[in-house]
């Protein structure tokens, strides 16, 4: 038996449908359906008719910005929304709490000018000094109680969550934005305005004595590693509390878990610690602690009086698995994201 000839087909030319020439046929629907008992497949021909759709994808064929107009993009839009709309909707209690917070961390240039105009004794105690430097960035209070950590929990809280939980997450990956420049953008978006609020505000300090007290050189030269000490410090704290507050709230797809996780992981194990220390003298915990970790790695940079008995390399490497875990944690929920609602 020889096979019958292969009928040549002919092939369809693509149909493109616009504005002017509008889908508008309509063909027979025809629906084949077989039987067990004759293993036969039949025609079931009816006068019903549907509409048929030709759906044909393009590739972009335009010109795409360049990767560095897109991270922008991505960066204004949280930069941008503390002060402007048209861009991500902060609400009006974190603008607020935001403005009272830069003028707390500002606070110490007011006794420092009080003090140009009334004498250096008035505000002797704020004049810029191995402590007065380590308290602006790592004072426990107000700003590592009320400032910092709750600044931060406020910030990334619906950073991530919220693009799982809305499904925004097709918007970036729809696009042509890799899963590195939407972490990196973030990232760099949460960390900026904690470092206004950290170490700018350590730069704004030190400078406003400089000229309201009209320091000289010599001054300047034996204050000046202090305060790389001191920003050093504080860029140690705006890396670690970004982290851990991105990495909570990439596993959340709501804004209150992450923000209350990482007030608990700072406030939480730094009581904790402080606790046991005092009952059983026992320090070790201090490593678990980011704020202690932080605080003891901080008066060796300043070089002020420790008040932790465990070596500040402990601490160091303690900071640095901190960061590395958060990092990846985040990196791996991030890899998860798909280009759809979850």
């Amino acid at each position: 038996m020889t096979d019958a000839p292969e009928e040549d087909v002919p092939v369809e030319e693509e149909v493109r449908f616009d504005e002017a020439s509008p889908v508008t046929g309509a063909s027979r629907i025809e629906a084949a359906y077989t039987s067990e008992d004759t293993g036969q497949a039949s025609i079931a021909k009816s006068g019903a008719s549907g509409q048929v759709f030709t759906q044909t994808y393009l590739p972009w064929t335009g010109t795409l910005n360049p990767r560095w107009a897109r991270n922008w993009a991505v960066y204004r839009h949280h930069m941008l929304g503390l002060v402007r709309s048209g861009h991500r909707p902060w609400p009006l209690l974190v603008r607020i709490y935001l403005v009272l917070v830069l003028l707390g961390s500002v606070g110490d240039i007011f006794p420092v000018l009080l003090g140009s105009l009334f004498g250096d004794g008035l505000g002797e105690v704020f004049m810029v000094s191995r402590d007065s430097l380590y308290a602006h960035v790592l004072g426990f209070f107000p700003r590592n109680v009320l400032y910092y950590p709750v600044v931060t929990a406020l910030i990334v809280g619906t950073m991530i969550s919220e693009d799982r939980l809305n499904g925004t997450s097709a918007l970036y990956f729809s696009r042509p934005i890799t899963r590195f420049d939407y972490v990196a953008m973030k990232y760099l978006a949460a960390a900026s305005i904690l470092f206004i609020l950290c170490v700018f505000t350590l730069l704004v300090y030190y400078t406003v004595e400089v000229l309201a007290m009209g320091r000289g050189w010599a001054w300047i030269v034996d204050t000046f590693p202090l305060l790389l000490g001191a920003a050093a410090a504080g860029m140690l704290l705006v890396i670690t509390y970004t982290s851990l507050g991105l990495a909570m709230s990439s596993v959340s797809t709501n804004g209150f878990f992450p923000a209350i996780g990482l007030l608990a992981l700072v406030l939480g194990s730094k009581s904790v610690a402080f606790i046991v220390a005092l009952i059983f003298e026992q320090d070790a915990l201090y490593l678990l602690s980011p704020y202690d970790a932080l605080a003891n790695v901080g008066q060796a940079l300043v070089g002020t009086e420790s008040n932790y008995d465990i070596p500040w390399t402990w601490s160091l490497v303690s900071v640095v698995v901190m960061n590395v875990l958060s990092l990846y944690l985040l990196a791996n929920r991030v890899a998860s994201m798909e280009v759809t609602r979850e």
